[in-house]
């Protein structure tokens, strides 16, 4: 079809449908390409739009889109948002019986479907495959495409396989979606997809509404039950441990101290798992507790802070989980709490993996780039979207921004650190060398005669705190690695011999006791908060206690019905007719005729 045809069906299908005004950045140029056939790679941040980039391609184009989507437990919620839109969709996954399948696999042949949801384990099998060649085809979507990458952090085997799209549909086209990968990871999803030619769309990764805030480690639970209570109480977040058991008792820790919270991991039964995830999409105020088996594909708009209690493993898993905060665009924290045993625990990781030398380098490397961020003297923000390839300016909404660190000539402080280490012939763990530095005469330090040592006693002006902080920093300046015997025994580097030599300064971020936090507003660089009257906040409230009801009804989660954003716009315009409510972005025709008299209705009787 004429291109200036799709580009108008696209934006008719934008409008009436899904009820937005416009498309956002790139999504036009995205929606055009493919509904004219052509094949893409995109990157757009968590909340940039990226399902309406291939659904509106798919309402576009004949036949059915068929999205590959490694999210099993979530695609009954993702049908069903679309099914509240007017737009026929349905799944194929392990949690049908045979009946439902079949009647499903009917609708595909007979055309009945816009959009079908499939696991790649499913898409793969024979069945499928025939099914889906026996069909019209309008488009494949590889959605969380970053999982077919070995390098990148949630690799899935599966995902290998789909380059067997190319090779049986060469005419259908092919769009995959991520919103976490390096270089590296980019290239190698255009591989192994068999996507070298497709075109690339890589969106900024900024999230400006997010604020970055990484704090030193005292004791976790503690520290993040007192950030949620002073600036988050009664609102929906993630809190990320990396051990089942982690997850938890800091779940039990943080009800008995008043906290809705709610664990998840893999290691749970099934049914409880879905029905703690059910409850945080359908219920405000949920805290999940969890490690990183959870959080893809969460569409939550209102979650309003992610926290980590554990070093993520790498910039773009770090990335990834806090994404899942304020994807409504409203003010959000990514909050995290990190130590020296964080570093020790993921180095060990690493080295006792059953990888190959050449995968163990690489998560190394990640993993040296996490703790870059973690120890940065300047914004958090340029050094995050640094490593993704994107320059930018220092972002006003992180911890080094609003509190810059005070930085200072460590060259000295390093020096006896590296001595230390030396002297006790590079074979004794934190501990034992930190013991050292101060003068403390601990049984071990007695019997292996390290009183006697001439650093013996030099740090001892210096806290355990702050050698931990030092230590931490020669760590991820690469002066000092952790060597995985059963001590965890500190190596210096070929870096560190310079400055033992007095041949090199370095600069450290000076230490700062852990403070609780104050109670502050968590407003973002770059977002206008559209403010309420005091009769605004009512209909607002008003229309909430509307929605949890019809969503309750409807056996959906209460976003799925309309977004904060679109109750507060309809709070300030107060609409007296249909007409006025059409006006409202995110309120498409489907939801109109569904809900429209009733929100009408209700404002009339607030009037």
């Amino acid at each position: 079809m004429p291109e200036s045809s799709t580009s108008a069906r696209a934006l008719h299908v934008l409008q009436t449908v899904f009820g937005y005004p416009a498309f956002r950045g790139q999504q036009a140029e995205i929606v055009d390409h493919v509904a004219q056939g052509g094949d893409a790679l995109v990157l757009m941040p968590t909340g940039g739009g990226k399902s309406l980039c291939y659904q509106i391609p798919s309402l576009v184009r004949d036949g059915v889109g068929v999205v590959i989507s490694p999210l099993i437990a979530l695609m009954q919620d993702q049908v069903d948002a679309l099914a509240e839109l007017g737009v026929r969709a349905a799944f194929l996954n392990s949690t049908q019986s045979f009946d439902q399948a079949m009647r499903t696999e009917r609708r595909v042949r007979t055309g009945d479907l816009d959009l079908l949801y499939v696991a790649p384990e499913r898409l793969m099998t024979p069945r499928c495959l025939e099914l889906l060649q026996a069909s019209n085809i309008a488009l494949f979507a590889i959605d969380e495409a970053h999982c077919v990458s070995q390098w990148g952090h949630d690799f899935r085997p599966e995902y290998i396989k789909l380059s067997v799209l190319h090779e049986r549909f060469p005419q259908v086209p092919r769009i995959a979606l991520t919103a976490t990968a390096d270089p590296q990871t980019r290239a190698e999803i255009a591989h192994n997809l068999q996507l070298d030619d497709a075109l690339q769309f890589v969106s900024s990764f900024d999230r400006p509404n997010i604020r970055y805030q990484i704090v030193e480690k005292a004791n976790g639970r503690k520290q993040v039950l007192d950030f949620i209570k002073e600036e988050h109480a009664g609102d929906a977040g993630v809190v990320y441990c990396l051990s089942r058991k982690k997850v938890e008792e800091t779940a039990e820790f943080l009800r008995a101290h008043g906290v809705a919270a709610l664990p998840y991991h893999a290691g749970m039964d099934i049914a409880t798992r879905s029905a703690n995830q059910s409850r945080f999409l359908r219920e405000d105020g949920i805290v999940m507790v969890a490690t990183i088996a959870f959080g893809m594909g969460i569409d939550k708009p209102d979650v309003r802070f992610v926290a980590h209690l554990d070093l993520p493993k790498s910039i773009e898993g770090y990335y990834q989980e806090t994404g899942r905060a304020g994807r409504d665009g409203a003010p959000a924290n990514a909050w995290m709490a990190y130590g020296l045993q964080d570093v020790v625990q993921q180095r060990r990781m690493i080295d006792e993996s059953e990888a190959d030398e050449n995968f163990k380098r690489v998560q190394t490397a990640k993993l040296d780039a996490m703790l870059g961020l973690c120890e940065t003297l300047s914004c958090r923000r340029v050094r995050l979207l640094d490593y993704f390839g994107q320059e930018s300016a220092p972002c006003g909404n992180c911890d080094s921004c609003l509190n810059p660190p005070v930085s200072f000539d460590g060259s000295v402080q390093v020096q006896k650190l590296l001595s230390s280490i030396y002297r006790v012939d590079q074979r004794f763990g934190a501990g034992h060398v930190i013991d050292v530095l101060r003068g403390i005469d601990s049984d071990k330090v007695k019997q292996w005669r390290h009183d006697k040592l001439s650093t013996f006693g030099v740090g001892s002006d210096i806290s355990e705190a702050e050698w931990r902080a030092i230590l931490r920093q020669a760590i991820a300046l690469g002066l000092v690695q952790i060597d995985h015997d059963a001590y965890g025994s500190l190596k210096l580097t070929e870096q560190a011999r310079p400055v033992l030599r007095g041949e090199q300064k370095v600069q450290l971020r000076q230490y700062q006791k852990p403070a609780r936090p104050k109670r502050q507003a968590v407003r973002a660089k770059g977002y206008v908060e559209s403010e309420l009257s005091a009769t605004e906040q009512a209909v607002f409230e008003k229309l909430r206690w509307w929605r949890v009801e019809t969503a309750r009804k409807h056996n959906v989660p209460a976003y799925v019905i309309f977004h904060d954003a679109t109750m507060r716009e309809i709070a300030k315009l107060k609409p007296g007719s249909l007409d006025d409510l059409r006006n409202v972005s995110g309120v498409g025709e489907k939801k109109l005729e569904t809900y429209g008299e009733e929100i009408v209705a209700l404002i009339a009787a607030m009037s």
